[in-house]
């Protein structure tokens, strides 16, 4: 069983400090590294950790960046054999300052040379895939894909961040639409999780979810809203935990896994991932996640 993941990966350069920064001015970290991060990528991790093969498809430039990009999801075990190489672009990269109760601010930037023409993807057979996961960084690309996955009855998951672009087909293409609280209230207009759900309901036939932080998530079931706390966990670092939580989502998804026991499964991947720093380095195995939901 092999799962699909499309979108974004970048080189995550991580400060720590105290307390995050609520006004201009100079700032003094606590500890610095450098991790490969973005959504899919990061869900692609997480996948690999939790027993599955997977593929990462997405764009990179033909840098330095990129190679230790590749490199280190190929040390997690993720398949890179289908990423895109640009030539020319420079790989995406972002400023990430973490506090000491894990909270961060995120600062993206992704060059304008790395092309959003998705027709490299019509060289890839997505047919053998159990699952495909699409971000919204790559909108084009994850268009492609999603309509793939219809067109082949295979499961989809949309993990719907925020984006500068609209994501409205994607939302209406997608098996099974994860949002963020930011990602749904922009897309609906309301704070109100409850209020978004079912707004974001109505523009699509999938299943609609929205991950709260340490509230775990709510998701629709017909007309009734569901809720799974989350696990608590003395926390770290919350870098990359709605991007676990969307792996074990679309992990949960193929291996047809009951809607309460996915979501339960996934926030507890998404929570033991925040007892350590970075967005990767925390992501548990197998074993350990089902000794977890044992107890």
């Amino acid at each position: 069983m092999t799962i699909a993941c499309l979108g974004i990966t970048v080189l995550d350069r991580i400060q720590r400090v105290t307390s995050l920064p609520t006004r201009g001015g100079k700032y003094v970290a606590t500890d610095y590294f450098e991790v490969g991060g973005g959504p899919a990528a990061t869900a692609a991790a997480a996948i690999a950790r939790l027993g599955h093969a997977v593929d990462f498809i997405g764009r990179v430039g033909n840098d330095s960046v990129a190679d230790s990009l590749l490199t280190e999801l190929a040390g997690f075990g993720v398949g890179v054999d289908q990423c895109i190489e640009i030539a020319g672009a420079s790989s995406a990269f972002s400023a990430v300052i973490v506090d000491d109760e894990g909270e961060r601010m995120i600062i993206n930037y992704q060059d304008k040379s790395l092309s959003r023409d998705p027709s490299p993807l019509h060289n890839i057979d997505f047919s053998g895939y159990a699952a495909i996961l699409c971000d919204v960084r790559w909108p084009e690309g994850a268009r492609y894909a999603l309509e793939k996955a219809k067109e082949l009855g295979i499961p989809s998951v949309l993990d719907a961040d925020l984006s500068p672009d609209s994501i409205e087909s994607l939302v209406a293409l997608a098996d099974h639409v994860a949002f963020s609280e930011p990602g749904l209230a922009k897309f609906t207009g309301t704070t109100d999780p409850e209020a978004g759900l079912r707004l974001a309901q109505q523009r699509t036939e999938g299943r609609v979810y929205v991950t709260v932080g340490s509230e775990g998530c709510y998701w629709l079931e017909g007309e009734k809203l569901q809720h799974q706390a989350g696990m608590k966990v003395d926390v770290v670092d919350t870098t990359g935990a709605g991007d676990v939580f969307h792996g074990a989502l679309t992990v949960a998804i193929a291996e047809k896994m009951q809607t309460r026991e996915s979501i339960q499964f996934s926030n507890t991947v998404a929570a033991i991932k925040c007892t350590k720093p970075g967005g990767r380095d925390g992501i548990p195995v197998r074993a350990t996640v089902n000794a977890e939901l044992s107890k």
